[in-house]
């Protein structure tokens, strides 16, 4: 067995960032919000019929959800689909300098 050195690189909690992705921070939101409707999918074994008749979205959309195509959804039309779902959203928001040694973050 060749040993083979591995190099370890920390992430910076947002993976579209990592790969120099453009708009990162709003494709890591999407996605963070996409991730808490697919829960309540199968929290609650909802098919994607049975989520359209509950919230009046098109089931076309749970399925793009689903398969994390996200290109077509807004920010806040992923936060209309949530609570449409009867769930409380909360919002933080955290504002940095690109580079986080200079100066303090700026909450609002």
């Amino acid at each position: 067995m060749n040993a083979q050195s591995i190099e370890i690189v920390r992430g910076s909690g947002n993976v579209f960032a990592d790969f120099d992705h453009p708009n990162a921070v709003v494709e890591q939101s999407k996605a963070i919000l996409a991730s808490a409707i697919i829960g309540v999918l199968d929290h609650r074994r909802l098919t994607v019929r049975k989520a359209e008749s509950l919230t009046g979205i098109a089931a076309a959309d749970f399925s793009r959800i689903r398969r994390t195509k996200l290109n077509r959804f807004t920010i806040d039309r992923l936060m209309t689909i949530l609570d449409r779902l009867d769930q409380n959203i909360e919002v933080s928001v955290t504002v940095r300098h690109h580079h986080e040694n200079v100066g303090a973050p700026h909450v609002l």
